[in-house]
């Protein structure tokens, strides 16, 4: 789901009436202007109706966890080595077992929550739409609280002994994992309308990668704050605001020496971060809610559902599917041979990742997943927009 607002990202704007339908706003520059308020009721933007086919794949759910009250763009699962973390916007907060299903620990906060749940195994972070930090240790006790500059739709990343937060006045923060003192904090300037879909930070090699609204992909030294490098995804054009917004959506991935990201209204881009950041491919693109990728490909939906396939190797355009247009796509998954999306009504569709073709089809609840999908060796984790997380065995 996509809204527009303001930089604190404290209220949207208006909701823009979709002549398709109402709800998540997708291809907002098509949808615009296809729109009529005097006209009927246009219908080229609808999801596309599932279509039966035949499974090449035994696709289901192996538990299911239920989390509480909701979850919203700022909510994504957590995976670390045999746990998954994930939080609800009802304030609840949990340790899973990955194999199992078997909740570890759950804590309960004293209000709701607007983002999280951040994990290293150790320090477990969640956010209150005051932009208060709430840290848990790994029994769930809670350790620390903490004040970011503003409301933050970003889960916390937590690494290198540090809990980073992206608020919405677009400053990145750093916190100490044990303390919560504020280690360091960096403003960018951004834009005054900037994109709310589903976003998060990478803490990897001794650098926070985050990208920011506008369009740059940063890398932030950990240890000082400084900003070391940026690279832009995407270049905002056009004559009004809402033609420029332009933003580096999902999380920026690391794949061997290349790091690569995609964003609305911009590109699918990756760099060079063994040879000094430089741009290694791009292709014009604009996703709504961000990529997966393995070895030799990437995967992304366009901002229309139409899910496609990319060689890491130099970007070449390998598949596109589009039976699923219109579907609200969630950030991929790939594991083994399959990469798996999920959709508005709960639906996770696995792909061919050779060719796209569908392979099979489960669903892990009736409610909009919102959230990236999470690959692990033991199938894919999924929490959709009710709080409640799933593993899928998607034949990977």
């Amino acid at each position: 789901m996509i809204e527009l607002g303001r930089p604190s990202f404290a209220r949207p704007l208006p909701t823009l009436r979709r002549c398709a339908r109402a709800g998540a706003i997708l291809g907002l520059g098509l949808a615009i202007a296809g729109c009529s308020w005097l006209s009927p009721r246009d219908t080229r933007y609808d999801p596309v109706p599932l279509v039966p086919f035949t499974p090449e794949i035994q696709a289901g759910v192996v538990w299911s966890v239920p989390m509480g009250g909701g979850a919203g763009v700022g909510f994504a699962p957590q995976v670390v080595d045999s746990a998954v973390y994930a939080a609800s916007a009802d304030g609840q907060v949990a340790k899973i077992d990955l194999a199992s299903g078997q909740v570890v620990w759950s804590a309960r906060v004293d209000g709701r929550l607007q983002a999280g749940a951040g994990s290293d195994g150790i320090t477990t972070a969640v956010i209150t739409p005051q932009g208060e930090i709430i840290a848990f240790d790994d029994q769930g006790s809670e350790r620390w609280r903490a004040k970011a500059t503003s409301e933050s739709l970003v889960p916390p990343a937590v690494g290198e002994g540090l809990v980073v937060v992206r608020s919405g006045d677009y400053r990145v923060q750093a916190f100490d994992a044990d303390t919560g003192e504020r280690r360091w904090s960096v403003q960018r300037p951004g834009p005054s309308l900037a994109l709310r879909a589903s976003n998060q930070m990478l803490i990897a090699g001794g650098f926070v990668f985050t990208g920011l609204p506008g369009g740059k992909l940063v890398a932030i030294d950990v240890d000082s704050g400084i900003v070391q490098w940026e690279g832009s995804v995407a270049i905002p054009r056009g004559a009004s605001e809402l033609e420029r917004v332009a933003d580096v959506v999902g999380r920026p991935l690391i794949m061997q020496n290349l790091l690569c990201a995609v964003a609305y209204q911009g590109r699918i881009a990756c760099f060079d971060i063994a040879g000094g950041g430089d741009l290694v491919w791009a292709r014009d693109f604009s996703s709504a809610a961000g990529m997966a990728a393995d070895t030799s490909s990437a995967f992304a939906a366009d901002a229309r559902g139409v899910v496609n396939g990319f060689l890491l190797a130099g970007g070449a355009n390998i598949w596109r599917n589009d039976a699923l247009r219109h579907r609200e796509l969630s950030a991929p998954a790939t594991t083994g041979r399959v990469v798996a999306i999920g959709d508005y009504e709960g639906y996770v569709h696995v792909l061919a990742r050779e060719d796209g073709r569908l392979l099979g089809r489960v669903r892990a609840g009736s409610r909009p997943i919102l959230a990236p999908l999470v690959a692990t060796p033991y199938g894919v984790v999924v929490q959709n927009s009710d709080g409640s997380v799933h593993l899928l065995n998607v034949g990977g």
